[in-house]
């Protein structure tokens, strides 16, 4: 059985001239959501308004009104995919369809018309623009998954960029030569982690990576985090200064996850506070049954005009961009998109003293073993 919600829509009868009650009783008899407008200015304020899945345009009595009307259309990009589908009648028909196709319309059905026949050809837009939309959000699903993919991998990436650097300085010190080789290693395994991860996540038993089933630990999630970026910001010409939970909190998120937001956070002072002198990161109390992971650091902050657009995609503050090159404003909302999944809240605040301070706030779980922190990456 076809399905019927396929084959209706909501449909914008626009007459020039007096209302149309017989084709407005035809089209609600056949399941579809009509809406009266009458002239070119009504029709507009109602396609703006809430667009219709489909125009109805009778210019039997005002060609040239129906053209203007298409024409204002055409010119609106929020409306070029809306179909439109003109009603002609009197004498030459033939120039009638020419001119509404010119201009724009989708169709043309000439009166008298047939009611199976306009009722069928309705049907083929409406399934046409469905078709359309239908794509269109499977490429914006698509784009999403690149761009995250993309974004995470930078992270690890950048990484081992700054461990393979330090290792070509003719003045590496020995003693950490082993350690710029594991953040090359531990690094790059990470990068293709995430490849596998978005890949398992696109099969049809791909997993979900939203709030974990078992906590993960904040303190072990922090020592990693201060592990991993330790050297990165001291060769900046910044200090981490860590400030672990004495007891052992664990929060309903991923581990993998919450290291991630971590990233993304210290990579934002990374960029943006070189000059701050130091980059603060730790576990606070929040509200109850939840805990707080707080990064912050002594650069320039936020500005206020700014802060409203902090967290929305493909913001940069403007003459703060990161000297890399590497910065394509996404990772704050891709942070907040991730602690949102998790049943949490991020938000910025100005720092006391100067500075910008992100505060990562997550309900806590029962602390079990299972924590997603390889623990030999601790030592």
């Amino acid at each position: 059985m076809p399905d019927s919600s396929a084959s209706t829509g909501r449909i914008l009868i626009v007459s020039l001239e007096g209302e149309a009650p017989a084709l407005t009783a035809l089209l609600r008899e056949a399941g579809h959501t009509v809406h009266p407008a009458q002239g070119v200015e009504a029709a507009l304020i109602a396609v703006a308004t809430r667009a219709p899945d489909l125009v109805l345009l009778d210019t039997t009595a005002q060609e040239a009104a129906g053209i203007e009307l298409l024409a204002a259309l055409a010119q609106d990009r929020g409306h070029t995919q809306l179909p439109v589908l003109v009603l002609g009648g009197g004498e030459e028909i033939p120039r009638q369809r020419l001119r509404a196709f010119g201009a724009g319309a989708a169709d043309f059905l000439a009166l008298p018309f047939d009611e199976e026949e306009l009722l069928a050809r309705l049907r083929v837009h409406l399934h046409q623009k469905q078709a359309r939309e239908r794509l269109e959000r499977a490429l914006r699903q698509r784009q999403e998954l690149f761009n995250l993919i993309a974004h995470d991998i930078k992270n690890p990436l950048t990484s081992v960029l700054f461990a393979r650097e330090m290792l070509t300085l003719p003045d590496c010190k020995p003693e950490r030569i082993p350690r710029y080789l594991q953040i090359i290693e531990e690094s790059t395994r990470e990068a293709l982690g995430y490849v596998r991860d978005y890949l398992e996540s696109q099969s049809p038993d791909g997993r979900n990576h939203g709030a974990a089933e078992t906590g993960t630990s904040l303190g072990d999630t922090l020592r990693w985090l201060a592990a991993r970026y330790e050297l990165q910001l001291e060769a900046r010409g910044l200090r981490l200064c860590t400030d672990i939970p004495e007891q052992d909190v664990c929060l309903a998120i991923d581990g993998q996850l919450l290291r991630h937001v971590g990233e993304n956070l210290i990579g934002n002072a990374l960029k943006y506070a070189r000059s701050g002198g130091e980059v603060a990161l730790g576990g606070l109390p929040g509200r109850p049954d939840h805990w707080q992971l707080v990064v912050q650091d002594r650069g320039p902050g936020v500005p206020a005009a700014f802060q409203p657009l902090l967290f929305k995609p493909f913001q940069r503050v403007d003459g703060h961009d990161a000297p890399d090159g590497l910065s394509n404003g996404l990772g704050l909302a891709l942070t907040r998109q991730i602690v949102v999944g998790a049943g949490g809240r991020l938000w910025y605040e100005d720092r006391a003293g100067g500075g910008a301070r992100f505060i990562v706030e997550l309900p806590t779980v029962a602390c079990s073993n299972a924590d997603g922190v390889d623990k030999r990456n601790l030592e």
